[in-house]
């Protein structure tokens, strides 16, 4: 359903001012698709974008540190949960991706023109409060793996990570920034080699059979991982990453010439590119998981390690590799964190410029988008200086901001719903069954797990 020329931006004062916003705009837009006139057909593997970069991002270091703290905890028995998210994450991410894809808007847009204003404020708040917080963990943890592994003081490394996400996120565009960030993965697959090492010992009868085979324990500890690994799995800044930066690559292919103004009706081949995009990054993602998990459950859980709380503990899972495993370990935190970063603060950059009509997109310079990127920056230093405030071990904070994910993630998937099976917004791309389906069972499982987790924290008691 083809909208043209819906207006997400406040209006200029005067006709100068207008003309000369228009011209600005104009070279923000040509910087963005590039100087080719006549593109050749790409590869398959170009396509690949924001599902991609949303799969990876979903493995920051709160997603390795939750996911370590599984396997040590429990060796394989939360395994079952990577295989089990697979199929609601693709429907939840999907569902984002086409709400950018249809609409040629962001998530919180589509809430503000079609939904009371407490809807968008209260997803706005949710997503705020769930996004600095996992900034702090992250921030955190990469922090201390550049203290662990080249020493130094911990507040000058937090000081240096900060300053340099917040100066890429202002100063790069957008266009060459995600050449490199959907190869950030990479630096994840130490876990799979060390799978495989014979070293490693890894009971594969054992992984199979936890893997198939949901368990539960009426232990508040595990009730809590598990709302840690779902909220860490699917993600509520990862609803509104996906579908702003679909509208970032409908700008950048030219069939958007800004947020909200789509030129061509989202075609058959650009639907099926999303789902294949999306499926490609959710497959990533949770294959990553599951080996983390493995790793974790085999190399500390296995050697009666429980309990870890430091980068040096978390990294002991890659010891297989020898003195390379701190070496390996410390770059996937700090190139998942380079990853996941910018997307939990550019998240809310997009919703909030949406919530008030600013000018908005990383496409856009500083100067043209200055509201937008301000609140990506102060983002990131309020995380920054939370470092400050309360002192926790920066495993815990990774688990902590997982679980507020968890708790978070059911109301804003009620949200995305309602938005997807609104036949004003997308007209004959609204939801299908199977999208229903997987959406609201997302809803009930993660719903009731955090339900149940706050009911036994209260009580001491599992369910």
């Amino acid at each position: 359903m083809l909208r043209t020329r819906v207006s997400v931006e406040r209006p200029e004062k005067t006709p100068e001012a207008a003309a000369k916003a228009r011209k600005q705009d104009a070279q923000d837009l040509s910087r963005a698709q590039g100087p080719e006139t006549h593109k050749p057909a790409k590869p398959w593997w170009h396509s690949v974008g924001p599902g991609l970069i949303t799969g990876c991002a979903d493995d920051d270091p709160s997603g390795i540190g939750t996911y370590s703290v599984t396997g040590a905890q429990f060796g394989y028995q939360l395994l079952w949960l990577a295989p089990f998210c697979l199929p609601f994450m693709i429907a939840v991410q999907e569902m984002c991706g086409r709400v950018g894809v249809v609409t040629g808007r962001g998530l919180a847009s589509a809430i503000k023109g079609n939904y009371p204003k407490w809807m968008l404020f209260g997803s706005l708040l949710l997503l705020v409060s769930a996004n600095t917080f996992n900034i702090y963990a992250d921030l955190n943890v990469m922090a201390a793996s550049a203290q662990m592994l080249f020493h130094g003081s911990f507040w000058f490394w937090l000081a240096i990570w900060t300053a340099a996400i917040i100066l890429m996120l202002v100063f790069i565009p957008y266009r060459h920034y995600v050449r490199w960030l959907k190869w950030l993965c990479l630096a994840l697959l130490a876990y799979v080699v060390v799978a495989f090492m014979p070293s490693a010992h890894i009971d594969w009868k054992q992984v199979g059979v936890h893997a198939l085979t949901p368990n539960w324990r009426n232990d508040p500890a595990f009730i809590m991982t598990v709302v840690g690994f779902l909220g860490t799995t699917i993600s509520p800044y990862l609803f509104f990453w996906q579908a702003s930066e679909e509208v970032e690559e409908e700008i950048k292919e030219g069939t958007a010439d800004a947020p909200g103004h789509r030129t061509t009706s989202p075609s058959v081949k650009e639907m099926r590119a999303l789902r294949g995009d999306t499926v490609v990054g959710m497959v990533a993602s949770q294959s990553v998981a599951f080996f983390v998990v493995v790793c974790t459950a085999a190399n500390l859980h296995g050697k009666g390690i429980t309990d870890i709380n430091t980068a040096q503990d978390a990294a002991r899972a890659l010891l297989p590799l020898g003195k390379s495993a701190y070496w390996l370990f410390t770059l996937g935190i700090l190139g998942t964190g380079l990853l996941a970063i910018p997307t939990l603060a550019g998240s809310v950059g997009y919703a909030v410029a949406e919530t008030f009509e600013w000018r908005y997109g990383l496409y856009r310079r500083f100067i043209r988008a200055h509201h937008f990127y301000a609140v990506i920056g102060l983002s990131v230093l309020v995380g920054y200086a939370m470092n400050f405030v309360k002192s926790i071990s920066p495993v815990k904070a990774l688990l902590y901001s997982a679980v507020l994910n968890g708790v978070f993630a059911a109301p804003l998937i009620v949200m995305l719903l309602l938005v997807c099976n609104n036949e004003k917004i997308f007209g004959k791309h609204r939801n299908g069954r199977w999208s229903n389906i997987f959406g609201w069972a997302t809803v009930v499982f993660m719903g009731t797990a955090a339900g149940i987790m706050i009911w036994s924290m209260a009580t001491g008691k599992g369910s």
